[in-house]
Formats: C-alpha cells, sequence, structure tokens
C-alpha cells in the first residue's frame, strides 16, 4: 500500500486568542469558524487554520521563524493595504522570486507569515 499525504491543517501559537481572531478575522476577510479560548479555527477553502493558546494548557513553545505559514492572494496590493492598517511590521519586503510576488510580516501574536501572488 502507497502512503498518501495531505496536508489540511496548521496551527500557529498565540499569546492573546480574541487579539489573533479580531486580527485574522480582519486580515482574512471572514469570521472565525470555530471560537475557543484554546484551540479556534479559521476554515479557508477546506484548509483549517489554527490559533493556539498553548499557555493555557502549559505547552512551552520555542518561538521562532522556522516554519512560515503562506498565503496565496490574488491582489499583493490590496494585502499591502490591510497590513498597513492593521500596523504590521514588514520582515521581509515586497519581492519578486521566480513568478512570484512575495513579502513577509509579523502578526499581532509575533508569527512571522507569508504572502504571495503570481507576478501576472
Amino acid at each position: 500500500m502507497k502512503l498518501n499525504l495531505r496536508i489540511r491543517s496548521l496551527y500557529i501559537c498565540v499569546k492573546d486568542m480574541e487579539r489573533a481572531i479580531e486580527f485574522y478575522e480582519k486580515l482574512l476577510g471572514q469570521k472565525v469558524t470555530e471560537a475557543d479560548a484554546i484551540y479556534s479555527v479559521f476554515d479557508i477553502d477546506g484548509f483549517r487554520y489554527g490559533l493556539f493558546a498553548n499557555e493555557k494548557v502549559n505547552e512551552e513553545v520555542r518561538w521562532g521563524d522556522n516554519c512560515i505559514p503562506s498565503f496565496e492572494v490574488n491582489d499583493i496590493n490590496l494585502v499591502q493595504e490591510k497590513l498597513k492598517q492593521l500596523n504590521c511590521k514588514i520582515v521581509f519586503p515586497l519581492t519578486i522570486i521566480g513568478k512570484n510576488k512575495v513579502l513577509e510580516f509579523t502578526d499581532s501574536e509575533g508569527n512571522d507569515i507569508e504572502i504571495t501572488c503570481s507576478v501576472d
């Protein structure tokens, strides 16, 4: 039997669930699908993007930038406007890499997040 792997979800750790939900509702332009004090989820076209308040269950986390969630968008300019409104720090400026425009920002909880858009 061949092993089939699919990634259908990921989660990031957050320090303040209410603040994180508010941030991602504004960024994603949608309401949280499942809200909870410990684990909340946004359903993005069938992909589960989770927010995990690790401190509430005493799970230690090593913060860093070795795993970066990446969102693909159709208009990088609209995202840049949202990031400006949300006062996000840009940690990797808009750069063309191959056939994509790429930038990274820091969310309300200190996580670095990537945004990509086709150069088209």
